[in-house]
């Protein structure tokens, strides 16, 4: 395919070079949820739109709100005062055909589940405030939806999406430093570990420093000594399951910013940060490779509730991702593989004006038989979209 090109970069991979700094929000982060909140909604949408219409419509639910609350938390307990409020906005087709779906009640009832399903301290019937203000898309936007609805679809924007393989050691031990710490073993090893994690990592040389805000439970931390004696353990934790991943020297430090004299430390209610005024924003968070990366080349859109079907912020930046570890799956010898992909707006999704392909290969590697590898595997992803834009509206792809 003309459009594909592929170069051979003589330098580095960031997994080699001296620093590196890799973020992770957690699932209880507040851009998480609502990156989670408004992505069920259009996976939601998705499936209500092929059962009372027989094809998925137009939709774009990407903008979205949490307003953080007011709350008083002390060892032992926390009450919160003023409400979280969440706040899901858009556009979606909400007639066709003579049928209707209300869509702003869909919206409201898949943040109610989202939250019930991924928080376990807050009550969602009186600590949080719903409201959805999806509109009706526009005329143009729907038009380019809807002329590709029979074949390709075209695409909805002239934009780009970046995918890089394989993770270093220091992005995979982030991301599954805060699995390890959300996940149902550990909660139930440690139930005052809120869900709001946030993992910062930074590797000096052959150092890693993880810094993590944990949000802790009130209820679970009885005064001063217990909180520390928690912090203690978490951080053994840490260090202990990062053998699984590294064996760079890992140093692992918990609520930096706590004045333990003052008895000053991050307690909360709900295990959330956003129960007192930390606000969540769509595509302020991770990465649809579940990272935040400022050595890696990035996009900045927000992928998270945006259509499955045409939207390049969403689609494109799952491609990309999927097509290097593709690529790098089948040459080892590959030490970073990086892909961008550049939409126009109007043509088909599987016929991209440029994809970028740029290898950093181990010494002895064979360029030229890579190169024709590489460009046969991207050729094959893209003429398999069909099924891609399908998983994704399945929501087999996560997006922060």
């Amino acid at each position: 395919m003309k459009n594909i090109s592929i170069n051979k970069l003589d330098i580095f991979p960031v997994s080699r070079q001296n620093t590196e700094y890799v973020e992770r929000k957690g699932v209880g982060h507040p851009d998480s949820l609502i990156d989670g909140i408004v992505d069920e909604t259009s996976h939601e949408l998705c499936r209500r739109y092929v059962e009372e219409f027989g094809t998925i419509l137009h939709h774009n639910v990407d903008k979205g709100l949490i307003v953080g609350g007011a709350a008083k938390a002390t060892f032992g307990s926390g009450e919160i005062t003023r409400p979280i409020e969440v706040i899901v906005t858009g556009r979606a087709t909400g007639t066709a055909g003579g049928k209707s779906i209300d869509v702003n009640q869909i919206a409201e009832d898949v943040a109610r589940k989202y939250l019930k399903d991924n928080t376990r301290y807050l009550n969602i019937d009186t600590e949080v405030i719903f409201e959805s203000k999806i509109a009706k898309g526009s005329a143009d936007l729907t038009g380019i939806f809807n002329r590709g609805a029979s074949s390709v679809p075209l695409a909805n924007d002239t934009s780009f999406g970046i995918g890089f393989a394989p993770f270093s050691e220091t992005e995979r031990l982030v991301l599954e430093t805060e699995h390890y710490l959300n996940s149902k073993e550990y909660k139930a090893k440690v139930p005052a570990v809120g869900e709001d994690v946030k993992v910062m990592g930074m590797r000096d040389r052959d150092a890693i420093t993880l810094t993590i805000a944990i949000a802790f439970v009130a209820e679970h931390v009885k005064d001063i000594d217990t909180y520390m004696g928690l912090k203690e353990a978490i951080e053994k934790d840490v260090i202990n399951n990062a053998k699984k991943f590294t064996g760079k020297e890992v140093r692992a430090n918990v609520n930096t910013g706590d004045a333990v004299e003052e008895d000053d430390v991050y307690l909360t209610k709900s295990g959330l940060s956003c129960e007192a005024g930390d606000d969540g924003s769509v595509g302020r968070g991770n990465r649809v490779n579940g990272l935040i990366t400022p050595f890696r080349h990035m996009s900045l859109e927000a992928a998270a509730g945006k259509n499955p079907v045409n939207h390049i912020g969403k689609i494109y930046n799952i491609l990309a991702t999927k097509m290097a570890n593709g690529i790098t799956e089948e040459y080892p010898e590959i030490l970073e593989c990086d892909i961008a992909i550049l939409s126009q707006i109007g043509k088909r999704i599987s016929e991209p004006h440029n994809l970028n392909i740029n290898l950093i290969l181990d010494s002895g590697a064979n360029f030229e038989n890579i190169r024709a590898k590489a460009n046969y595997i991207a050729e094959s992803y893209l003429e398999d979209m069909a099924r891609l834009t399908l998983d994704i509206s399945m929501g087999k792809y996560k997006t922060f």
